[in-house]
């Protein structure tokens, strides 16, 4: 008789991280609210937490993220962006959560399955922006292009945010989709979570599909996108610090030139015992 594994697939992590923004929200002085985030990890989600052991030394570190990618929408808009794409959005509630204006469209791109899931559990909600959300596996490169090319013709100035997304992508495959998401000319920002490629040997998620897009620590990380480079400085954690391998080290937002993605000044590193 065989044994289920603890995360079955990569939508098991959607309900996984809505766990994190559900402690979050239930501490007393929570750094953002997320009400919808319980409901939707259900008792699937809270089983993967319950059985996950490293589970609350690691939450820090999904708090930070998903304040400061909410921080950065909330730029981006206030600076003119009339179209937030949210690749893999998982069990996001920005659209819902956010203080956004109605005008805004927020896309949401992830597996039928999931965003059939997501469509059950927050069926009568209503979202305080245009919310669409399209099913497509982001893997289909055909798929994907011809998706940005018509987003890219219905926005004026989009920004493009991703959360857990390209850990489980190779080096040729980030790179790809970079140069996907470089080819609309108003496709503007992406902001995106680098991990460390300790995440690789973490027993914490032993049972997830990993496949970091990141090099030794120290190191920078360095991918053709589109007609030009992108350079993604890696978080150098010293072997004393203290660091756990597992929690996302990096924010990183490239900012676009003409028909690339360059280093942004903006980046926000998460780790307060990393230096870059």
């Amino acid at each position: 008789m065989t044994t289920e594994p603890l995360i079955r697939n990569i939508s098991d992590t959607a309900l996984w991280v809505a766990m994190y923004r559900a402690w979050e929200t239930e501490q007393p002085n929570p750094v953002f609210r997320d009400p919808y985030a319980r409901r939707l990890a259900g008792k699937r989600g809270e089983e993967i937490m319950a059985n996950i052991k490293v589970a609350h030394r690691h939450a820090w570190s999904y708090t930070a993220r998903t304040h400061n990618i909410d921080s950065f929408v909330k730029q981006e808009v206030d600076n003119g962006a009339d179209m937030v794409v949210d690749l893999a959005a998982g069990l996001d509630t920005r659209p819902y959560r956010m203080q956004l204006p109605s005008s805004l469209q927020w896309i949401e791109i992830d597996l039928p399955e999931l965003l059939t899931y997501k469509d059950q559990v927050l069926r009568g909600e209503k979202p305080v922006c245009r919310l669409e959300r399209i099913p497509i596996d982001l893997a289909n490169a055909g798929a994907r292009r011809v998706l940005f090319e018509e987003l890219g013709r219905a926005a004026k100035r989009a920004v493009i945010i991703s959360e857990g997304l390209i850990v489980y992508l190779t080096a040729d495959e980030v790179c790809s989709l970079a140069r996907d998401l470089a080819a609309p000319a108003s496709f503007q920002r992406w902001a995106t979570d680098l991990v460390s490629p300790g995440l690789l040997t973490s027993s914490a998620v032993a049972d997830a599909p990993l496949c970091p897009f990141s090099r030794h620590p120290g190191n920078e990380a360095e991918a053709d996108l589109g007609r030009g480079r992108a350079v993604g400085e890696e978080i150098r954690c010293g072997q004393a610090s203290g660091c756990l391998p597992s929690k996302p080290l990096l924010i990183t937002i490239p900012r676009r030139n003409n028909s690339r993605w360059i280093a942004s000044s903006t980046s926000l590193d998460l780790s307060p015992c990393a230096t870059t």
